[in-house]
């Protein structure tokens, strides 16, 4: 059955129809950033790029999230300076970070260093940061020398950071790039050298809490 509508009631739907804010019906629906409590700027679709671990199954949410961020971090240093690493300090309340030359120096490095290739996940890395995370983490002792033969076997790269006491992304990322008591700044320097494959593997310790291994590979 048809029927008509009185033309003046459906000129009266038109106009209305043709008053729905455009927000309403193009809301983005690109996912928050990781790094959004720092900057909206970092929600631009553009750095979804920057997830390059997002399928990898084989690891964390968490250890995912490592990557995403470095890969941010790398994408974009001038950004990343301007916001994360100036206002990590007082969100963390570690103000004390200010007054030290390893975070001023991290400074002067992201202020010039240009963008880096993304990094992409790798089981083989991933692998080897696992077996060295999960027995270091066991016996509790730190450093990069596999105790066990299995791990040696395993072991995939070319540059490897190690942080300890830490289990949520961003602050194994910035413990890393700070350096804080490490005078050759070995991790930074790892962290942003032009790698292009990593593995990351974060696990229980039992003298440091947790320990975070991260495995580069070109």
């Amino acid at each position: 059955m048809k029927f008509l509508l009185p033309p003046g009631l459906l000129a009266s739907l038109l106009v209305f129809v043709s008053f729905i804010p455009c927000s309403e019906a193009s809301k983005s629906t690109v996912p928050a950033s990781p790094l959004a409590s720092y900057s909206a700027a970092w929600n631009d679709a553009k750095y979804l790029k920057c997830n390059t671990a997002a399928k990898a199954n084989y690891m964390s949410a968490t250890e995912k999230e490592v990557i995403y961020i470095l890969n941010l971090a790398r994408t974009n240093p001038a950004l990343f300076t301007t916001t994360v690493v100036q206002q990590y300090p007082t969100k963390t309340n570690s103000e004390y970070l200010r007054k030290i030359w390893y975070y001023t120096g991290l400074l002067d490095t992201m202020k010039t260093i240009k963008p880096l290739p993304l990094l992409t996940p790798d089981s083989l890395c991933f692998e080897g940061a696992f077996c060295h995370a999960a027995n270091s983490g066991k016996e509790g002792y730190f450093g990069h020398q596999r105790s066990k033969a299995e791990c040696q076997q395993k072991e995939h790269f070319r540059g490897e950071c190690c942080d300890y006491g830490h289990n949520q992304a961003l602050d194994i990322l910035m413990s890393l790039l700070i350096d804080e008591g490490v005078p050759s700044l070995g991790h930074r320097d790892i962290c942003l050298t032009r790698y292009n494959k990593i593995g990351v593997a974060i696990q229980p310790h039992s003298s440091w809490s947790y320990v975070a291994v991260l495995d580069f590979f070109y």
